[in-house]
Parts: C-alpha cells; sequence; structure tokens
C-alpha cells in the first residue's frame, strides 16, 4: 500500500516539477539541464500517475509541448550571447546556390511584391503562418478523433519532430533571411532589403494586439534551422493521409502552401524547408524500428501505473 501510494505521489511530484521549472526558470535562475529534465520527465510521470484515457492523451501531448516551448525559448534568454553563436552565412549561401545565384527570398519579393503595400496574395500567405501555429495539433487531434488506435504513432512523430528539432536550435542557431538582412549579412555584407510581411500585415491588423501577440509567439528569432514550421506541417500531411484521402489532400495543400509563405515571407531559407523536410522524413523512416521500444516502455508505464492505482 505505502509503495502504491510512493509510486502515485512521485509521479505527481515529477509533473508538479515539470510544469513549474520552465515557469519559474528566470526567476530562480534554473540550469538548463534541470529545466529540460524536469520538462521532458513530466509527460512520462503522467502517464503513471493516471489511467490512459483521451484526456491523458491529450494532456501528455501538451506537456511535451510545454516543455518543448521552453526549450525553444531558453537560448534567446541571453539574447547578446544566442547572436554571437548563431550561424549566419552557411544558409544564405546554400540558398544562393538553390537559387542559381540569389536566394529564392529575394528572387519572389522582388518579382512579385510591391513597396509600402501587402497585396491580397501575401496577406494569405502570412495567415497560412499564423495558422501554423494550430495547424499540427489539430493534425493529431484528428487521428484521435477519427482512428484512435493510429493516435499514439501519430503523436509519437509529430511530437518527435519538435522535440529532435530543439535538439538542433540549441546546436546550432542560425539566422533566418531577415534577420540576417537586417543585420547586413544576407549579400556579402551589402546592405538588401528583406520586407517582413508578417510584421507590417500583423501591425496594421491587430493593432495594439500584435506586440503582446508577437511577444507571446517569437520567442526565439534565431531557431530556423531545421524549418519546424515546414516539418511540422509535412507530418500533418502524412499522418492525415493515413486517416482519409480527404484530409491528407488538406494537410498537402497547407503543407506546399505554407513552404512558399515561409520562404517568400523572409521568415525562412529554402535549405531550412529541405533540412526540416529531412528530419520529418527521418523520423518516419525510423518510427518503424522504434515502435517495439516504444511498446515496452508504455508496458512498464502501464505496470507503474496499475500499481500507483491500488493504493
Amino acid at each position: 500500500m505505502r509503495a502504491s501510494r510512493g509510486i502515485r505521489a512521485t509521479a505527481w511530484g515529477l509533473v508538479a516539477a515539470g510544469v513549474a521549472a520552465p515557469a519559474l526558470r528566470r526567476r530562480l535562475k534554473l540550469p538548463p539541464p534541470v529545466v529540460l529534465g524536469a520538462g521532458f520527465t513530466a509527460p512520462v510521470a503522467l502517464c503513471v500517475a493516471v489511467r490512459r484515457t483521451r484526456a491523458r492523451d491529450v494532456a501528455v501531448c501538451a506537456l511535451n509541448m510545454y516543455a518543448y516551448v521552453a526549450a525553444y525559448e531558453m537560448p534567446h534568454d541571453n539574447p547578446e550571447r544566442l547572436a554571437a553563436r548563431a550561424r549566419v552565412r552557411y544558409p544564405a549561401v546554400a540558398d544562393k546556390v538553390l537559387g542559381l545565384g540569389v536566394p529564392p527570398t529575394l528572387r519572389l519579393q522582388r518579382t512579385f511584391s510591391a513597396p509600402s503595400t501587402i497585396k491580397r496574395f501575401e496577406r494569405v500567405l502570412v495567415w497560412c503562418h499564423w495558422l501554423w501555429f494550430f495547424v499540427p495539433h489539430l493534425s493529431v487531434a484528428y487521428v484521435l478523433i477519427r482512428r484512435p488506435d493510429k493516435f499514439a504513432g501519430a503523436a509519437a512523430r509529430m511530437y518527435a519532430v519538435f522535440d529532435l528539432g530543439a535538439v538542433f536550435y540549441w546546436a546550432i542557431p542560425t539566422a533566418p533571411p531577415w534577420w540576417a538582412a537586417a543585420h547586413g549579412r544576407l549579400e556579402d555584407g551589402e546592405p538588401v532589403e528583406v520586407r517582413r510581411m508578417m510584421i507590417e500585415y500583423g501591425e496594421e491588423f491587430w493593432g495594439d494586439l500584435w506586440e503582446p501577440l508577437y511577444d507571446v509567439l517569437g520567442g526565439n528569432p534565431l531557431a530556423a534551422m531545421p524549418s519546424l514550421h515546414f516539418a511540422t506541417s509535412l507530418m500533418g500531411a502524412h499522418v492525415l493521409e493515413e486517416v482519409d484521402p480527404i484530409a491528407g489532400t488538406v494537410g498537402w495543400t497547407y503543407a506546399i502552401t505554407l513552404g512558399l509563405a515561409l520562404v517568400y515571407l523572409g521568415e525562412h531559407y529554402l535549405v531550412d524547408l529541405i533540412a526540416g523536410a529531412a528530419l520529418t522524413e527521418g523520423i518516419r523512416a525510423a518510427a518503424p524500428r522504434a515502435a517495439p521500444l516504444a511498446k515496452r516502455l508504455g508496458r512498464q508505464l502501464d505496470r507503474l501505473q496499475a500499481l500507483g492505482e491500488k493504493g
């Protein structure tokens, strides 16, 4: 009985620590390993604390994303140090090669945009970018509703993209085109303009709400390689396709449109998207080999949960 209560109490304690550590990291000056360890332990601990239901599945995904957001933002807790570590040149050089002498962002903006004007199709691209904050999670939620038997695999693949992407943001912080242009480092030190239409249209559409919205959502401007916007949207298209062809078509249409938007709007280089696609396809390729280990881990967590419930 005491052991059972101890298991459950420990699990809930780990969940609480995983929620508290990211929120208090700046105030308590917690080391990043402590924050990340606590944050990514919490979803596992919840599987021990609570019997599996749809609500628990959603909560596990939410806790993972909560930990991911902390991992994504923490490098920018010290902006000067992050900027000093940021890679700026290599994606610009790669995109110059891919764009046959001109980075695709510059080629697209110079061809289709007009100064001081946000065209209708550009507003559509901006909205496509904004909607990304919901699309990966709605894709997984659709699987949960329509094919709950496929949910665990779909969620594991989707959130693996987020989590592994965060590793790259720590290891190789990389500047997007708009940042490189703003710092005079896009075209071999020559001044070049990259319009950031998301900002221009955001100020126009949201008015006074724009600054607080951007402060919340723009937590790390030097997290560009790989593009998790594109990687997770691509994974969303795959998991939707596994449920039904209509949902898959919607997912692929969105992913392709978002890819164009990210490059056109200067939010990502084309090479960032290629790296994001490689990350997604790598995870999909590795998933069958990882499945047996994941099932064994799941069974162990279920045993611990059952023991804790006896108390």
